[in-house]
């Protein structure tokens, strides 16, 4: 990124390093045709350990060093770098924790934490099993067909279903009953597309926010939003009634912090705060559940002695494929090694990005206001100074003894710094007791229909080109519980 470069934005005088702002057009449609994963690693290999470039007009510093990522993740998350960047007019959604800025944040932040507790989890754990048991069933149903499954079908409807009965408190079948309203509103909520002309123009030309803010218009389905919003007040209506059994998920723990007296010194969640938080679980969590056990059963289909050692510590930690604790489970020192390595090759995230709110210098750069701080974590997660062999599938990276050496600047699957992600306990949770349910009673295989190497397709969020489709072999006829 060239010192006076550029249509009149703030740059950085002291990188000169990054593709010019011609080039990174042509570029910039690339990473959209081919990834953004992908963008990030060229650029990584080609100019170093920091570079500039351009999303349409606005400048991208991008960083790679350890001590810089700390820096700007964590000890000036507060003064400098506290807000995410903003995609496009988004309503009321902007009370939602991932979009919120500053102090609204650090407020909601405070106000949800109690809720992701390990205690909470522990609470919420029976209504997640129940969940694990109708993936059973499903997959049980798709083997016995005697053709290979695409798993993104019942992974994906595990994780609708474990989302929206955590979220609002409704339980749906969503593989069995695709045309369920609350199932169809919440598809078309996710159908997140980079290329709608409303998203592109806000990418290319920031400024046109404010101007859809004050025109009504969100990058959200206006149907979609009037579903929920109409669902979660008559859900609390419902539930403020008397007799109303005993309930434990989010929607009811954020009722109850409501009118607690924890909450005096913040202001309490307003109803339409609670809306906007029951939503962007489902927008942060269907994606990314579901992505990561499709890719982690591809890498143990692919690595058959992975998945037997796997399957080894799960028939041990629970014999007669007993029902997973949420504590047993947490104690699986093998499979959070598999969990972390798919994880590793495959991130929920490709980038970390922060908005600077404030011109600061930080180890040596300046780095003026409005700039976006950009951590490439794909690239960083594949990086041989990092990690020997990086395209390999090698779970022992993160043993015991080995995972000491990791450097958690490096490694951030879930990110890192106050604004890491609140749902992280809730997303291994979530994607450890699939594992162990499935892994107790099937054990998968390649076919002809899968793909090896698999290739990733170009979305924001990592997903393979290709549906994941692999063999589904019963271990045994019996399944205790189903």
């Amino acid at each position: 990124m060239a010192a006076g470069s550029g249509a009149g934005v703030a740059l950085l005088p002291v990188v000169d390093r990054g593709p010019g702002y011609l080039l990174v057009l042509e570029r910039w449609r690339l990473g959209w045709e081919q990834g953004i994963w992908k963008f990030d690693t060229e650029c990584y290999k080609k100019y170093g350990k920091i570079w500039g470039s351009y999303d349409g007009l606005q400048p991208v510093l991008a960083i790679t060093e350890p001590d810089m990522i700390k820096a700007v993740l964590v000890k000036e998350c507060y003064s400098a770098f506290t807000n995410r960047r903003l995609l496009g007019p988004v309503g009321f959604m902007k009370n939602a924790i991932s979009i919120s800025e500053d102090e609204e944040w650090k407020r909601i932040r405070t106000l949800l934490s109690p809720t992701f507790t390990s205690g909470k989890l522990k609470e919420m754990f029976p209504i997640i099993k129940q969940y694990g048991d109708m993936l059973v069933k499903n997959l049980r149903c798709q083997a016995e067909k005697g053709k290979p499954v695409d798993l993104k079908e019942v992974f994906g409807a595990y994780s609708m279903d474990v989302i929206t009965a955590t979220s609002f408190g409704v339980n749906v079948d969503s593989l069995n009953n695709p045309r369920d309203p609350f199932v169809e509103k919440a598809k078309k909520l996710l159908k997140f597309d980079f290329f709608h002309p409303l998203l592109f123009s806000v990418v290319l030309f920031p400024f046109l926010t404010p101007v859809y803010e004050m025109l009504n218009i969100s990058t959200f389905p206006r149907d979609s939003l009037k579903f929920f919003t109409k669902f979660v007040k008559q859900m609390k209506q419902n539930r403020l009634e008397p007799n109303q059994k005993h309930r434990v998920d989010f929607l009811q723990l954020m009722m109850n912090s409501q009118n607690s007296k924890d909450t005096e010194s913040h202001k309490a969640l307003s109803d339409m705060e609670i809306l906007a938080q029951s939503i962007i679980f489902i927008f942060a969590g269907y994606e990314t559940t579901s992505n990561t056990l499709s890719f982690i059963m591809h890498t143990l289909a692919t690595h058959p002695d992975v998945q037997k050692k796997l399957q080894w510590e799960i028939d041990t930690t629970l014999p007669n494929k007993a029902f997973p604790t949420y504590d047993a489970m947490m104690e699986m020192e093998y499979l959070d090694m598999v969990v972390n390595e798919t994880l590793r090759l495959y991130p929920i995230a490709n980038r970390i990005e922060r908005i600077c709110k404030k011109d600061v210098e930080i180890n040596g750069v300046f780095i003026p206001k409005g700039i976006v701080v950009m951590v490439p974590t794909f690239a960083l997660q594949k990086d041989s100074k990092y990690w020997p062999e990086p395209d390999e599938f090698c779970p022992e990276r993160f043993s015991k003894k080995n995972k000491e050496n990791i450097d958690p600047y490096i490694y951030m699957p879930f990110g890192n710094g106050p604004r890491n992600c609140i749902g992280m306990r809730f997303a291994l949770m979530n994607i450890k007791l699939a594992i162990i349910r499935v892994l107790q009673n099937f054990s998968f295989q390649p076919c002809k229909e899968t793909q090896v190497p698999l290739i990733l397709g170009a979305e924001a969020i990592l997903k393979p080109k290709k549906p994941i489709i692999l063999k589904v072999v019963s271990r045994n006829e019996a399944i205790r519980g189903v």
